[in-house]
């Protein structure tokens, strides 16, 4: 078959299964056959278990092919039918019941193409924000109910406006792009796949706080992220989209990206501003918050990469347009990233509402092993895992900590049934142990002692009193941790005795029958 244009991606998670390997092979078919064909190189449409998914432009639209390898690739350019044809790719149903908004672009443009962004509706939203005061891009936000994606759920309108209205020499937007919770990639995922929006996202934050410099702190496990983003940000600046006049407009703002050094602490916004001052990656105190004293003690908006990448859809279709997605006071799209033992893998995006039950089973499709799906984690390390019992919550924010959890990044983490709860609990402490900034007690101490428990209890040595220390230790951690990092340890750990305590019991037994044994 014939093609203007073939489509392969370049994210990191189609790289690791072969799609460079499937790009060189098309390259070298398109020129023994010397086609007139344009190869671009994409990102994901998070489709993971269909990577590589190489699309082919077609009169009736692109047709996808998965997951494909290098051997597949000369039956692309024959007349018969491929194989490993999948139809029209926005028709499969894993996408097309989605509602994509913050990743529509993610998987379809060439990612360093700003001409391709804008073609698809890129910059609108910036183009619009320019047209209005402050103020009003403020309220915009505000209006829209956007609430941020990295954890906590605060409202991003709120920031904005303290910032804005905070007296300083200098603000500044600081963007958390140091994604590091067990099953989340979506910011990953949209660095690699459409830059330019979060650069848009920043630019429009900017110019609504009163800010002329942004700074993206990125993961230092992201190096394909790292030199997508250096390039798109040199491209924005040749292009007038960054820099002493944005657009024209007279309006400054430019972006400096630096490289995170694997600490997970600086997950947490304050560990953060300390990192890029230079500092060790150590948790604030709080007050002063940094919407108000933040980056070199300046006025700081500090949000994750999706929270920032959801603004320029705002601005360009208005804050009635966002806010008529989801449910409650949650409001918009999530990005919900699917990951663990489950058969569909990869990001889908929907409105809040929706439920676990729908997330795990209709688009996870269940366990990769087969075996039923016996808990799932959400929001991270530290979220709760929950018992089937509880898969019909809605994702909401309000909703998931009635019941103990938490949305968080928008993570969800699948076991079946062959996992230990009880080691989970342990892994929670330990975890905790290891990336902890070790500023405050509770957090160092605690959460060592805590794994030590775990131990005990595994090992079967006075289940029920070693039980008992570990609530008042999880009670501990809670009140006195200086940051979420500590407070929020207790989260799976609890969950893991309170839904699952057969895994605990079993423990319990083994004690007992040791005890027999020596009596």
């Amino acid at each position: 078959m014939s093609a203007a244009r073939i489509f392969v991606p370049a994210d990191a998670a189609a790289l690791s299964v072969g799609a460079h390997e499937v790009a060189r092979a098309v390259r070298a078919e398109v020129e023994r056959r010397e086609l007139d064909v344009e190869l671009v190189r994409t990102g994901s449409r998070g489709l993971f278990w269909l990577e590589p998914l190489v699309e082919l432009e077609a009169p009736e639209g692109r047709i996808g092919f998965g997951s494909l390898t290098p051997d597949d690739v000369p039956a692309l350019f024959d007349d018969e039918v491929h194989p490993k044809a999948l139809g029209r790719v926005e028709e499969l149903p894993w996408l097309a019941r989605q509602e994509r908004v913050t990743f529509a672009r993610c998987g379809v443009i060439d990612p360093l193409d700003l001409e391709d962004y804008e073609r698809h509706g890129g910059l609108g939203g910036l183009r619009r924000a320019l047209e209005l005061t402050p103020a009003e891009i403020v309220e915009a936000v505000t209006e829209s109910g956007l609430r941020g994606r990295g954890g906590a759920g605060f409202p991003a309108g709120i920031k904005w406006r303290t910032a804005a209205a905070t007296e300083a020499d200098a603000r500044y937007v600081v963007c958390n792009a140091d994604e590091g919770d067990s099953g989340t990639f979506a910011d990953r995922m949209l660095m690699e796949g459409d830059p330019f929006l979060l650069i848009e996202g920043m630019v429009i934050a900017g110019i609504a706080i009163g800010a002329r410099q942004g700074v993206i702190y990125l993961r230092s496990e992201y190096p394909h992220a790292h030199r997508k983003l250096a390039r798109a940000l040199a491209l924005a600046r040749a292009e007038g989209l960054l820099g002493a006049s944005v657009l024209g407009s007279g309006q400054a703002f430019d972006i400096e990206l630096r490289l995170g050094a694997g600490a997970y602490i600086c997950g947490e916004e304050t560990s953060l501003l300390e990192s890029l001052e230079g500092k060790r990656g150590q948790v604030r105190a709080k007050p002063p918050l940094p919407a108000i004293a933040g980056l070199f003690g300046r006025p700081t908006i500090v949000h994750n990469v999706l929270t920032l990448a959801a603004v320029p859809t705002i601005l360009a279709g208005g804050a009635e347009f966002y806010r008529a997605f989801g449910t409650g006071r949650s409001r918009g799209t999530m990005p919900i990233q699917l990951a663990g033992n489950v058969r569909h893998g990869g990001l889908i995006e929907l409105p809040f509402g929706l439920t676990l039950r729908e997330i795990v089973e209709d688009y996870g499709g269940g366990t990769r092993t087969g075996r039923p799906v016996r808990a799932v984690q959400v929001g991270g390390p530290l979220g709760a895992y929950w018992p089937e019992a509880l898969f019909d919550t809605p994702l909401d924010y309000e909703a998931f900590a009635e019941r103990g959890g938490m949305v968080g990044h928008g993570g969800v983490v699948v076991f079946d049934d062959t996992v230990d709860l009880a080691r989970q609990a342990r892994f929670a402490f330990q975890f905790c142990a290891e990336e902890s900034c070790g500023k405050c007690t509770p957090c160092r101490i605690g959460t060592l002692r805590g794994a030590e428990t775990i131990d005990r209890i595994i090992q079967g040595e006075r289940v029920a009193a070693n039980l008992a220390l570990v609530e008042d230790l999880c009670e501990v951690l809670r009140d006195g941790s200086l940051c979420a990092l500590g407070g929020l340890t207790p989260v799976p750990v609890e969950s893991a005795i309170r839904h699952f305590p057969e895994d605990f019991e079993r423990a319990a037994t083994r004690e007992a029958v040791h005890g027999e044994a020596i009596g």
